[in-house]
């Protein structure tokens, strides 16, 4: 029986079917949101990581290649961990680590925001206050990556 079917024949049924529709919906949306809070906070991680491994030990982009080759070697279906993308996280990690106290203010609205936004964020805004302006009007807004970009 097709929806349209079941609401002409037992609308109290619909409704209540219709509630349980709104539960999943509502589970998967909070649980994307999970998963890009911590995909943000890894790659915060990874960022912090190369940036003291650069200044300690001399990493360069010899290296960074080096270990994306070896990630995409020892799990080869993980995606996103290319040399460019480990540097993009060292600028991100950069960009906020400078201004600690920045970097509390923001970490809640940066993991509302995709890495996409982010990396957006990150590559158009030069200073912390104009980071900081479009990382909240962003996530406060709902801003999709192309009406941020139009901003």
């Amino acid at each position: 029986m097709s929806g349209a079917e079941l609401e002409k024949s037992n609308p109290d049924l619909s409704q209540d079917f219709a509630q349980v529709l709104g539960l999943i919906i509502g589970a998967q949306t909070r649980a994307l949101r999970a998963v890009n809070r911590e995909l943000i906070e890894l790659y915060w991680q990874i960022g912090e990581y190369i940036f003291k491994r650069v200044d300690a030990a001399g990493w360069g982009q010899g290296t960074v290649r080096e270990l994306a080759a070896w990630l995409k070697a020892q799990d080869p279906t993980a995606r996103g961990f290319s040399a460019e993308n480990l540097w993009r996280m060292k600028r991100f990690y950069e960009a906020y680590a400078v201004d600690s106290a920045s970097y509390t203010k923001l970490s809640a609205v940066m993991t509302v925001l995709t890495w996409s936004h982010n990396l957006l964020i990150l590559g158009k805004c030069k200073a912390v206050q104009e980071r900081e302006f479009y990382l909240h009007t962003a996530a406060q807004q709902g801003w999709t990556t192309r009406e941020l970009e139009r901003q």
